[in-house]
């Protein structure tokens, strides 16, 4: 960019954005559309970031000449952004941003609005979001100026490109994920290929038909940059046509689990029909890793709204990472990183305030955050997660306490109940430290202390089972014997195997895997089902995650054993993927299916990252 930097408090009094309600631009030839009234949108930055902060900068539109002036759009791929900048001007010559999130039909004008001062040859607007992951939708942007007339350069990114862009791809696979439709005696299909590309076909028919694809950003609930995709009527002579091949996700801008759908007409009358929407399955693993980064919001950079879920969620996703190779959301273990690790009151995260460091009153809460920084570590070696890892563990350290029922971690702050996820949260944790820090045997002590202490604690039943907690008077509660507290005592066992090298850790991490796989409470016909999955309840947020906790432990006893346990995870795999999944790739709580009006199968983000650990633990 040509224009001389200014100095720092002239440049921000030029790039204050004059975000005005109405007169806006069009470009020649354009409609006469009156732009919206903007908002501002929050992706990994919010708009309005200065341009100097910008990761990169490409220029994917031509340059426009205004009057002699250079008009240029500029674009930050790498955050998912752009501004504008006019050079080569006179004092009031103006720039702006023009954002759209229908394809161009209408947009939002004026954005970051600034005029050339005094002076000076060219000035910029600040920089504003292309696309909204929060809120599903895919935008637009041009850069407009005014300069003794008005122009816009072309918009930026007007097709999605992934490994190919909009329009092309031949990759092989033809997989119809949904029920053809049918028209006057046409069959109206829908395709995806192996990459996650889709089109549509119109067979049966005659010349003039027509047939076209829709996308959709938010789980078909509307289609506004997406309607009628390689719309293509039969030839004359034909019988039948298909579109070209439209990407389902867009990786730039952050936006997965894109929805489509097949549309046609028949050439005599105005009736058409489409088939229902569906996402693309190219693997299992990452459809269903699609389907829950669809509910992430890098603006506030978890999934609303749940605080301990989302740290389970998180470490699913890296799980899935380290397992497949996929790349594409590695960026979200930075962003959830920087953007929580700070304090939030009451409500903004949690109903509890949320201190620094993922640290709470609940203590387990924190734990989580520990264990998806551990894994985070394992999946970037940044050392960063590693030391958080070792804060949090330090604030728990000090609610372990030997002065009631011989020690334990508390479960809150208040000291009010001992249990059993929260201190085999804390011999996971130490453990693993000590495994990841050189030369370590403070960690070590305190991994086996409280290991040992678990394992006379009395919470482990006689059938081999994990109650809750204990008693105020130190007996084991006879609580609900829950999925995650058997996950997460296996995983605590394979952990101080590691840590220790003693086979009885190991043994002990079998003998709780056997009993749950053998017991009714926690194994119903082949399939793993919470207490809450009968038809009769309903699970909380909480519960909905609790199978997949399990399922991560066992995989990895399952991998320090031999795949002792493959058989068991893929039928929990198979059973999910057939029994519990929609269209649209969404894994519900009851992983045999069903449910009624009164108590329906939950399907959410929770929902979803607990399946996804049981399509992992399967290997696929």
């Amino acid at each position: 960019m040509s224009v001389r930097p200014l100095p720092r408090i002239v440049l921000l009094l030029a790039l204050v954005p004059l975000l005005l309600a109405t007169g806006g631009h069009r470009a020649p030839g354009a409609a006469a559309l009156q732009p919206a009234a903007s908002a501002s949108v929050c992706s990994v930055h919010c708009d309005t970031l200065d341009p100097s902060k910008a990761a990169q900068e490409t220029f994917p539109v031509p340059d426009v000449n205004l009057n002699g002036r250079l008009l240029r759009l500029h674009v930050d791929d790498a955050d998912g952004m752009a501004w504008a900048s006019i050079d080569r001007g006179v004092p009031n010559d103006a720039v702006w941003l023009d954002r759209s999130w229908d394809g161009g039909a209408t947009w939002e004008g004026l954005l970051g609005k600034a005029a050339v001062p005094a002076t000076w040859t060219g000035t910029r607007t600040l920089m504003y979001n292309l696309y909204d992951p929060g809120g599903h939708r895919r935008g637009l942007l041009r850069a407009c100026g005014d300069a003794q007339g008005v122009t816009c350069t072309g918009w930026a990114h007007t097709a999605v490109c992934a490994a190919v862009c909009d329009g092309t791809g031949t990759a092989p696979g033809d997989t119809q994920p949904v029920t053809p439709t049918t028209l006057a005696g046409r069959t109206i299909a829908l395709h995806t290929d192996s990459t996650g590309m889709a089109w549509a076909t119109v067979t049966g028919g005659r010349a003039g038909d027509e047939v076209w694809l829709d996308r959709s950003w938010d789980s078909g609930a509307s289609w506004p940059d997406g309607s009628s995709l390689g719309r293509l009527s039969v030839p004359t002579g034909a019988t039948g046509t298909g579109t070209a091949r439209f990407n389902t996700t867009d990786p730039l801008g952050r936006l997965y689990g894109g929805s489509v759908r097949a549309c046609g007409r028949a050439v005599e009358g105005q009736n058409g029909s489409c088939t229902a929407w569906a996402r693309p399955v190219t693997d299992r693993a990452a459809a269903a890793a699609d389907a829950l980064m669809y509910s992430y919001d890098p603006d506030t950079a978890y999934w609303p709204s749940s605080w301990w879920n989302s740290a389970v969620a998180l470490t699913t996703v890296v799980d899935y990472l380290r397992q497949s190779g996929d790349t594409r959301y590695t960026w979200i273990v930075g962003q959830t990183f920087t953007t929580n690790r700070v304090a939030f009151p009451a409500g903004a995260r949690s109903s509890d305030p949320i201190e620094g460091d993922f640290i709470s009153r609940s203590t387990d809460d924190s734990e989580w955050w520990a264990l998806a920084w551990i894994d985070a570590y394992d999946l970037t070696h940044d050392s960063r997660y590693l030391d958080e890892a070792v804060t949090i563990a330090r604030y728990v350290n000090g609610l372990w306490d030997s002065g009631s029922c011989g020690g334990g971690v508390w479960w809150d702050r208040e000291r009010t109940y001992k249990n059993a996820i929260t201190t085999t949260l804390y011999v996971r944790l130490t453990a693993a430290l000590h495994n990841r820090l050189p030369g370590d045997t403070v960690w070590l002590g305190r991994a086996t202390t409280a290991w040992n202490w678990f394992l006379g604690s009395g919470m482990v039943n006689a059938s081999g089972l994990v109650n809750d907690g204990l008693t105020s008077g130190c007996a084991n509660n006879g609580q609900t014997v829950w999925s995650y507290n058997q996950g997460m005592a296996i995983g605590a066992a394979v952990e101080i195997s590691r840590a220790t090298g003693d086979a009885a850790a190991l043994t002990t991490a079998r003998r709780l895997a056997d009993a749950a796989l053998a017991s009714p409470a926690l194994v119903n016909s082949g399939i793993l089902t919470e207490s809450c999955d009968a038809l009769t309840s309903d699970c909380d947020d909480n519960a909905k995650q609790f199978k997949g906790v399990f399922m991560r432990y066992l995989q990895d006893l399952d991998s320090a054993t031999g795949n002792s346990y493959l058989a068991f995870a893929t039928a929990q795999a198979d059973r999910v993927w057939t029994a519990d999944r929609d269209s649209l790739n969404r894994l519900g709580q009851r992983w045999s299916g069903g449910g009624s009006t009164a108590h329906p199968d939950a399907r959410d983000w929770r929902t979803q990252a607990s399946a996804l650990s049981a399509l992992l633990a399967a290997g696929r």
